[in-house]
């Protein structure tokens, strides 16, 4: 069909001609209402886009108290349960750089806590010059 007529056509029934395949031979065309074709394909890439996967963030201290680390512990199982990754960060200061065996062992007690429910995904290890990185994530 000639374009020429497809436009008319268009015209007549007051809809939009939209070239849908244009790398085709012949091009392939469709009488539609164009506003309505572009907010189908804008819902329909909005309903394709990957779901986020989300990572909590736990932060630590080496002298943290036993009752924090508690509480630290269950948050933790908490996001586990929803189904996100956790980072758990270990924060040092000051003096407390010195001591960083204090903190890998406190961060490997902190997966021990939670080996029910959970696995090590990355093993803890220093970052920076004042935080050491582990990343839990539910089995």
């Amino acid at each position: 069909m000639e374009v020429s007529e497809a436009l008319q056509i268009a015209n007549e029934r007051e809809v939009d001609l939209v070239e849908i395949a244009p790398n085709s031979d012949p091009r392939t065309c469709k009488l539609m209402d164009f506003g309505k074709f572009r907010y189908q394909q804008t819902k329909k890439s909005r309903g394709q886009k990957k779901p986020v996967n989300k990572r909590k963030e736990v932060k630590l201290r080496p002298k943290v108290g036993e009752h924090d680390f508690r509480v630290k512990v269950e948050r933790t199982r908490r996001f586990l349960g929803k189904g996100h990754k956790v980072l758990v960060t270990m924060m040092f200061r000051g003096r407390e750089m010195a001591h960083v065996e204090l903190g890998m062992e406190l961060l490997e007690r902190f997966a021990g806590e939670l080996e029910d429910c959970c696995k090590v995904e990355k093993e803890p290890s220093r970052e920076a010059r004042n935080r050491m990185n582990m990343i839990l994530v539910s089995k």
